[in-house]
């Protein structure tokens, strides 16, 4: 069984691989140095991994990046493949997520805040038209990272549901295959604003399917850490037993309903975690009470965070969490969070950790 880690960074990506249950890893040089990278999907459907890259230059703007052989060779198109149409009156700046689904289709959310759709692999991509010409969508605004849907959850078992999240406009829904969207907030504050419970308009910074019911989620806000029971028509609050309910990342377990991960900061205004321990945090009760988890992780003052991204759970057995730091550092755990061991260091911002076994 071979690991396979990618890592995006402000100065490109780094591929990591472990041959040995995850006790050690390999680290290559740079795939597309100079660039960013926001985003990063491993479909691991075929008979080969399939990386798909989103790509952000200054000089040559967003494009996606396709390779079948790990890395060794990529398919990068001349014409940009995600684009939005004449009418539209808009142009993509960033790939913030990249989403394999049902068959072919893979999904991408981009800045600004749109969803795209292909059925050929992630080589071509339409505009998902109804949410992009959603009533609600001029009223959309920025959060500090930009105007983007970040997190795109297709249904396992249901191709026509589609869960969507937004910085900031919240969480929004279809049920017919993204021909209509309904903003699906109930119990998410949003204390910025003079109504802190609107209909939409939340910051929500990422959110996660439970990993034995399909219709539980978990969802890290700009302040507040909730849960859904119902498929994300209402949430409740999951913060009670943490330090702090701010954050950016949470990750579910792949198999094991209730055992979620978390990593929080002070508040919006100090980005920094909680005491400036590092430390992630693990529930198995779906949010009821959480534990502290830093063995092996850093003893000594400890102050960045980590993105939306920048966390993931592997499909190992027992599974593997990773995260990356904003300092370019990147711990792994074996054992679901018991313990950590470090995978590189002096690595540029990391955007986005993706892991999958093979």
């Amino acid at each position: 069984m071979t690991e396979l880690l990618a890592i995006g960074t402000k100065k490109g990506l780094f591929l990591a691989t472990s041959d040995d249950d995850r006790q050690s890893w390999k680290i290559g040089s740079a795939h597309f140095s100079g660039h960013s990278i926001y985003a990063v999907a491993i479909d691991n459907r075929g008979a080969a991994p399939r990386l798909l890259v989103g790509l952000e230059s200054s000089h040559f703007g967003p494009s996606v990046a396709i390779s079948d052989d790990l890395g060794e060779t990529w398919q990068e198109p001349d014409k940009a493949p995600l684009a939005f149409p004449a009418d539209a009156g808009a142009a993509v700046e960033r790939v913030w997520q990249i989403v394999p689904a049902a068959g072919d289709v893979v999904y991408a959310g981009v800045q600004p805040s749109a969803l795209f759709r292909s059925e050929d692999g992630g080589r071509t991509y339409e505009l998902v038209r109804a949410l992009w010409d959603h009533p609600h969508r001029p009223e959309w605004g920025a959060g500090f990272g930009g105007q983007a849907i970040h997190t795109i959850l297709p249904h396992p078992d249901d191709p026509q549901r589609v869960l969507v999240a937004m910085s900031t406009g919240g969480v929004y829904r279809t049920a017919d295959g993204g021909a209509s969207w309904a903003p699906s907030n109930e119990g998410i504050k949003a204390y910025f604003l003079p109504d802190p419970w609107p209909e939409f308009g939340q910051c929500v910074h990422k959110v996660a399917r439970d990993g034995a019911d399909p219709d539980r989620f978990y969802a890290q806000n700009h302040h507040g850490v909730y849960r859904s029971v119902d498929g994300g028509g209402t949430w409740q609050t999951i913060a009670d037993t943490l330090p702090a309910d701010f954050g950016f990342p949470i990750v579910a377990h792949p198999r094991r309903g209730g055992m979620i991960w978390n990593f929080p900061l002070v508040s919006d205004g100090q980005r920094e975690p909680v005491d400036q321990h590092c430390r992630v945090f693990r529930s198995t009760d779906a949010g009821d009470t959480w534990q502290p988890q830093q063995a092996g992780l850093p003893a000594e003052p400890f102050h960045v965070g980590v993105l939306r991204d920048a966390m993931c759970a592997d499909d190992a057995e027992p599974a593997g969490v990773y995260f990356g730091t904003r300092s370019g550092e990147v711990f792994a755990s074996r054992d679901e969070g018991e313990t950590w061991s470090s995978v590189a260091a002096h690595l540029s911002d990391v955007l986005c950790v993706r892991a999958a076994t093979f």
